[in-house]
């Protein structure tokens, strides 16, 4: 169980592949490190060592992924000063970038093995994918369906060099041209467990989810389907999450939630 309530967030997604842009709200990428050393490495690493591996996250890759990716750089510039603050910030049409404790935690249940597949259900500004494709030999793949944060990802991601593919539409269904996935992560909370994602898990495949209802603490659950198909789910504690943006999302088969 996790030992207090968490904030994080991001919005929910996916349709169409990107090609590269970017959005005003987001700083130019690598504009505050053009010369010279990192001016915001001793930042990350004190907030790794204070409010991530201090509270628990105990894996070496994805402790590394988080001291290496830039947060400033998925962080709006009138924002900077808190880029490394363990709290969600805004980022535009009410989304927000997620708190480092939560990106790093959700990461960590994944449980990611070198040539995993990864699918991320609510891009955002593109830190939580960052993290993911900083772990090293993953695939990952992200749905975002607010279009101006789509685009704006897509482009920043490339920018800095991580190797994600972006897809503007509803991530209630998934991706299933890309389907199966070892594992699934979804960034806002939608009040059940949507079926598309768990159809799209690979044999032995991890999902990572916040469930609960808008405008108030969810529990974050983990499932696991293992080899005999059958679903598992792990109650990981609570959370705060922005709800999961899509339309018609009561026309569609819900799996219950444990």
């Amino acid at each position: 169980m996790l030992g207090s309530q968490l904030s994080a967030c991001s919005s929910a997604a996916t349709q169409q592949v990107l090609a590269t842009s970017s959005l005003a709200e987001l700083p130019t990428p690598g504009q505050e490190n053009t010369t010279g050393p990192d001016p915001y490495r001793d930042q990350r690493l004190q907030m790794v060592e204070k409010t991530i591996a201090g509270r628990g996250v105990k894996s070496e890759n994805v402790l590394r992924a988080m001291r290496e990716v830039p947060r400033h750089e998925f962080t709006p510039p009138e924002f900077l000063d808190q880029a490394y603050a363990d709290h969600p910030l805004p980022i535009g049409y009410g989304q927000t970038i997620s708190q480092p404790y939560i990106v790093a935690r959700m990461t960590e249940l994944l449980a990611l093995e070198s040539g995993d597949k990864v699918l991320e259900i609510g891009t955002g500004s593109g830190y939580q994918a960052a993290v993911l494709a900083a772990l090293g030999d993953v695939e990952v793949y992200s749905i975002e369906i607010v279009p101006e944060l789509a685009d704006s990802a897509a482009g920043l991601l490339e920018s800095l060099g991580y190797q994600v593919e972006v897809k503007q539409g509803d991530g209630y269904y998934g991706w299933p041209e890309e389907a199966p996935f070892d594992a699934i992560i979804v960034t806002a909370a939608p009040d059940h467990l949507p079926a598309p994602l768990i159809a799209q898990l690979a044999s032995g495949g991890r999902l990572v989810i916040p469930i609960g209802p808008p405008g108030s603490y969810q529990s974050l659950w983990k499932f696991e389907l293992d080899q005999a198909g059958e679903l598992k789910a792990y109650n990981m504690g609570g959370v705060a999450f922005v709800p999961f943006t899509r339309e018609g999302i009561q026309q569609e088969t819900a799996v219950p939630t444990p």
